[in-house]
């Protein structure tokens, strides 16, 4: 693995935001260790990529306060790299579904902070169509997964879904 790391043209590091910033720090120490320079990651290219707006590290038993000190942006790291921000979302521009449209405005719509809340209960109302509803695991599975039994082995159509 060594020489992977010193042969490397570029690290992607997806979904980053979930990974707690000790693991960076110890990627940053591998590769100038490995690299023998001492500049951020071994001076390699690295791209990390995430949305903050998503799910987060979890660390059981924690505080607000605990998770906030081990995510990415706590990190003396951070503050080195260099920040980009997608301005299009691909998938949805790609599936040409007003529908699809739809789900990505929403979902930016809560990332964003901006769902209403319900000042009484503190609770968040979503539209009808936004979720899926179920009364059973088994009616949720079906949703998920219909016709799994024929589906099972084909690797697109798993790949399609997620919950």
């Amino acid at each position: 693995m060594a020489k992977d790391l010193i042969a490397a043209k570029i690290i992607i590091w997806d979904e980053c935001t979930m990974a707690h910033k000790h693991a960076l720090e110890a990627l940053d120490r591998t590769l100038k260790d490995q690299r023998k320079d001492s500049r951020c990651f071994g001076r390699a290219m690295t791209l990390l990529s995430g949305d903050f707006r998503q799910t987060l590290l979890v660390i059981p038993r924690s505080t607000a306060a605990d998770e906030i000190n081990a995510c990415l942006k706590s990190s003396n790291l951070w503050h080195n790299e260099k920040k980009f921000q997608l301005v299009a979302n691909m998938r949805v521009a790609l599936l040409n579904d007003p529908s699809a449209e739809d789900f990505y405005k929403q979902l930016l719509t809560i990332g964003n902070g901006r769902v209403p809340v319900d000042k009484s209960s503190g609770l968040t109302s979503f539209p009808y169509d936004f979720r899926n509803s179920v009364s059973s695991k088994d009616e949720l599975i079906e949703k998920i997964f219909p016709n799994m039994i024929a589906n099972h082995k084909n690797k697109g159509w798993l790949s399609e879904r997620a919950f």
